[in-house]
């Protein structure tokens, strides 16, 4: 009856029925414990069932669970944004909700795009943006993954137009780096000179291309790519969507960098992994583009479940919880793990703070070694011939220790 995301029904096993979570374990309903090492799509930082979470959200439900966020606004929300503004840059200033990582992103785009419109210089149509990037599965994120994704060719004739810039791929051992960001650097420039009076933004995941393989790049190429497009005033997105919340190491991937995008788009761990919630966030420049008598300049779009209270109320006891002196402690425990701790037969081994990955020879190898971590309890989950650790920040040494044994008695 139930029709699976990213599952070809035909040949995939039946699901395995969980039936509770505790910490970085999921239990199924034969009593079996499953070690999530992949967070729940990259949702879950704090460990399934947090306690802490679990009774801001029911506290919350007995208050108000959802009103319409046009007339109305709440404490939830209110909070939620107070809690944001010390780790947000100050030029990110106006705040839209809306509800997955999918939307987060449309809602940038139209913005980016309404922007230009709504100012008078219409021509700005095209996008940029990195080869291999995934943004959601809506069109317009679909749109700015470009023609070569492997998640959206069915849709590629529905999509705008996106001219995708070629991504330096960073791993331990890599030779001529400087080399290969300079040519990319090289033609963009030829290309912004032809045409980037025609660009409206470049959007792109931070240093972290996770749907493509966990790619790497350098942060160095990305202030220097994000330096260039500005000189022909084109708006830049960034999708920190999984990479927010310390996954990198740092609060953000752009805390790597001295650059600031127009917009970032949060989604996926905001939350802690328990309730859907996004979040858009923009400058005053964009904003005050959308304030006029004329109806037609504003932003007409939203979503029924905006800034819903109970997830609002989530994601300030995750936030909460995040800031803890022992939950940063526990990021750098791992990111320190992953950095001691080596894969002998790894190719393109490659760590970011929480994150993990390496590719092997084929995928028929991937999946014979995802195989054997599932039979030991161990859920990953392979991206063709990559494999990746994105395990909750609950996670102890010992469980990680063992995956890597697993894993490496397998390759």
């Amino acid at each position: 009856m139930i029709w699976r995301p990213f599952t070809q029904e035909k040949t995939a096993p039946p699901p395995v029925k969980i039936i509770r979570g505790d910490g970085a374990y999921l239990i199924s309903e034969g009593g079996k414990r499953y070690l999530d090492m992949i967070s729940s799509w990259f949702v879950n930082m704090h460990g399934h069932a947090h306690p802490e979470i679990a009774d801001a959200i029911a506290q919350q439900a007995k208050t108000l669970e959802h009103v319409i966020f046009t007339r109305f606004s709440h404490d939830p929300a209110e909070q939620l944004v107070e809690n944001l503004k010390p780790i947000v840059p100050k030029k990110l200033s106006r705040y839209f909700f809306s509800d997955n990582g999918s939307t987060a992103v449309e809602v940038a785009i139209k913005m980016a795009y309404q922007y230009f419109q709504n100012i008078g210089d219409p021509d700005h149509k095209l996008f940029l943006s990195l080869e291999g990037g995934y943004y959601g599965d809506t069109f317009g994120a679909m749109s700015v993954a470009g023609t070569n994704s492997k998640y959206h060719a069915t849709f590629s004739d529905l999509f705008f137009k996106t001219i995708m810039i070629d991504v330096p791929e960073y791993y331990d051992g890599v030779e001529f780096i400087e080399a290969k960001e300079n040519e990319i650097i090289r033609k963009l420039e030829k290309m912004l000179g032809e045409i980037g009076d025609k660009v409206c933004a470049l959007i792109l995941e931070p240093l972290l291309q996770g749907s493509f393989g966990m790619r790497l790049y350098r942060a160095e190429f990305l202030e220097r790519l994000v330096n260039k497009v500005r000189e022909y005033g084109i708006l830049v997105i960034f999708d920190e969507i999984l990479t927010g919340f310390q996954r990198t190491g740092r609060m953000f991937a752009m805390n790597y960098t001295n650059v600031t995008p127009d917009f970032i788009c949060l989604s996926k761990g905001l939350t802690g992994g328990f309730l859907p919630l996004a979040l858009t966030i923009t400058s005053e420049k964009i904003y005050d583009a959308f304030l006029s008598d004329d109806k037609r300049k504003t932003f007409l779009h939203g979503h029924s479940y905006t800034a819903n209270p109970i997830a609002c109320a989530a994601a300030c006891k995750s936030l909460e919880i995040l800031r803890r002196k022992e939950t940063v402690a526990k990021v750098e425990e791992i990111s320190e793990f992953h950095r001691a701790n080596d894969i002998p037969k790894a190719l393109k081994r490659r760590s970011v703070g929480t994150v993990t990955a390496f590719d092997v020879e084929s995928e028929d190898l991937a999946n014979f070694v995802i195989d054997r971590t599932w039979e030991n309890g161990i859920f990953l989950r392979p991206l063709g011939k990559t494999i990746y650790i994105f395990p909750p920040y609950c996670v102890n040494v010992d469980d990680l220790a063992n995956t890597y044994d697993i894993i490496n008695r397998h390759l």
